[in-house]
């Protein structure tokens, strides 16, 4: 399964960039006109084998308020740019990560990856984690599409994260690893793009 989902990857995102090139560029001078920011975020995340690589995003929050905000963002929805908002809800925000997929870093469908420092925790989980790559979507980036909202309804977010969200993310994150497989991750992948579009 290794080879062929390698295959499919690089493929389907090679498809995807040339399709979604222009909508890209689009992206992008709309957000140096509108936000006159650098249009790309870029943050360490820990991927397969435990390997850092640099994850890649539009931004969508003010570089000021990024400084400094690399491990964890207790209430990011103001902070948001207008524009921000919009690529978060849509999900186009992800689209640089083709690059990270068309590369290696990262598949289209595994356990989302994470900074270093919630890395720290659990690391009996995170060992069976990282043995494929991290995706685009996964059953937990389904579950917790509202993840924002959850945290800023919390009087204690950073608590909440690191004691109720995470432990839920890595146990279907070692679901994941352990019951795979192709047809599976097309379920993901359909069940994702529906998601997307009932939000």
């Amino acid at each position: 399964m290794i080879n062929s989902k390698r295959t499919f990857d690089f493929t389907l995102s090679f498809i995807m960039l040339f399709i979604l090139l222009p909508l890209m560029i689009i992206i992008i001078i709309s957000i140096v006109l509108f936000d006159r920011e650098n249009p790309f975020f870029h943050q360490l995340r820990f991927g397969r084998y435990g390997k850092g690589f640099t994850i890649l995003k539009y931004r969508t929050m003010n570089f000021q308020t990024l400084h400094g905000r690399s491990e964890f963002d207790l209430d990011p929805t103001n902070r948001v740019t207008t524009l921000g908002k919009f690529l978060r809800k849509t999900k186009l925000d992800e689209l640089p990560q083709l690059i990270n997929i068309l590369k290696g870093d990262m598949s289209f469908v595994g356990p989302r990856p994470e900074v270093p420092y919630w890395t720290e925790y659990y690391p009996e989980k995170w060992k069976i984690v990282h043995e494929v790559r991290p995706g685009l979507t996964d059953p937990a980036s389904i579950k917790f599409r509202n993840e924002e909202q959850l945290l800023a309804a919390s009087s204690e977010p950073k608590w909440f994260y690191q004691h109720e969200i995470l432990p839920q993310k890595l146990a279907l994150g070692v679901d994941y690893v352990r019951n795979r497989s192709f047809w599976g991750d097309i379920k993901i992948l359909w069940t994702t793009f529906k998601t997307i579009l009932t939000k």
